[in-house]
């Protein structure tokens, strides 16, 4: 039996982190910008590939809402959101006084699907007159979604593409990294993600023109002149050089991260197979290259005699942490107003998931031990 509680993504260090911070203490960098920051954006750079520039900000949240006033995304404006995500997603729609219109997912990657987004895109044009000023797919879990298709929809209507690839550092569709697909692409390094910065997130731009301006609103707009003006409202959105070392040290095990994730999902699926009413979410086919950031599940009751919410408080209490999948922005309470393009999928998904653990701590005997307690689990109700 385990002696420890495994959880679903901590933290891992690389060793490298504390001698990049001592480097800002000891040049007393211990402000949002220096040479940490200006190293972990260029070695994002690289990974990201395509020609792109990366911008290191505080959070996710804060890319995704420089992101929409870079856009000209203004009050009246509609912003297509995939309903399948965090809130993170949508909130900065609300920052600028725009309104989210969610779209429901599809059953391949449980992202936005792209016939409901053309749907959606139809409706709102016939209904405001216009079409929405954005569109932001999400890469749930690490699953790219169908940007391909869905960059067709945009280009055809003539609508921006922000990605929301927080969950997918690392993943692919085609050979090509999620958040380079888009016009924009957000990153998130918080504590549970692929690599973390404790807290912090990036911008994934088109060019060092676009860079120079998110860099501008996210140092609260200060014009170039030698007193403080500010012609625009800006905002106080830059990563620290402490919280950049620290990504630093992290990009040095990005890789092996990855490689672990795809790992720990390899054992999940040889055992889950062997296992009726358990069914593991997996590439759709070869062109789909996720980096499993969470490794994801749905339980079919009918068979297993148990639903999702059973088996979290069963594991639980077996020392294991999982979490439910994500409720359906359209399912919000803060959402109740906003117009929404349903199929029924996010609800069904919302009703049967739950995230396992998948972090570069869980080991194979964690793996072993969780399955165990399953099919302890369908054991126990099978008698």
């Amino acid at each position: 039996m385990s002696q420890k509680r495994i959880y679903l993504c901590l933290a891992h260090m690389s060793g490298k982190e504390q001698g990049f911070i001592k480097e800002a203490f000891d040049t007393n960098w211990v402000v949002p910008l220096g040479p940490n920051v200006n190293a972990f954006e260029e070695v994002l750079k690289t990974f990201a590939g395509m020609n792109k520039e990366v911008v290191a900000l505080s959070a996710g949240t804060a890319a995704i809402h420089l992101a929409l006033i870079q856009l000209g995304v203004t009050a009246g404006d509609e912003v297509i959101c995939q309903s399948f995500t965090f809130c993170a997603s949508a909130n900065p729609v609300t920052y600028v006084g725009a309104t989210p219109v969610f779209v429901d997912s599809e059953e391949d990657t449980w992202n936005m699907s792209p016939e409901l987004l053309e749907e959606a895109i139809k409706d709102r044009i016939a209904i405001t007159g216009k079409a929405p000023k954005a569109i932001i797919p999400v890469h749930l879990y690490g699953m790219p979604a169908k940007m391909d298709e869905i960059g067709r929809i945009a280009q055809q209507y003539g609508i921006a593409v922000l990605e929301d690839a927080a969950e997918a550092l690392g993943s692919e569709l085609n050979g090509q990294k999620c958040g380079t697909f888009g016009d924009f692409g957000a990153l998130s390094f918080n504590g549970n993600k692929m690599i973390t910065t404790s807290g912090g997130g990036a911008l994934i731009v088109a060019d060092k023109e676009a860079k120079a301006k998110t860099m501008f609103y996210a140092t609260q707009a200060r014009e170039p002149f030698p007193y403080y003006q500010h012609n625009e409202i800006g905002y106080n959105y830059r990563m620290s050089n402490i919280c950049a070392g620290i990504g630093r040290g992290q990009m040095t095990v990005l890789e092996d991260h990855i490689a672990h994730h795809k790992h720990v999902h390899a054992l999940y699926q040889e055992a889950f197979e062997q296992i009726e009413g358990i069914e593991l979410k997996c590439n759709p086919s070869e062109k789909f290259d996720s980096n499993y950031w969470l490794s994801t599940i749905l339980i079919d009751k009918k068979i297993t005699g148990f639903d999702h919410m059973e088996l979290l408080e069963f594991l639980n209490d077996k020392g294991i942490e999982t979490r439910p999948l994500w409720k359906p922005m359209h399912l919000q309470p803060v959402f109740a107003q906003a117009p929404r393009y349903v199929n029924g999928i996010s609800e069904s998904l919302f009703d049967k998931g739950l995230c396992i653990p998948s972090g570069p701590c869980v080991t194979d005997e964690d793996v072993a031990y969780i399955v165990s307690v399953v099919k302890e689990m369908i054991t126990r109700t099978v008698r």
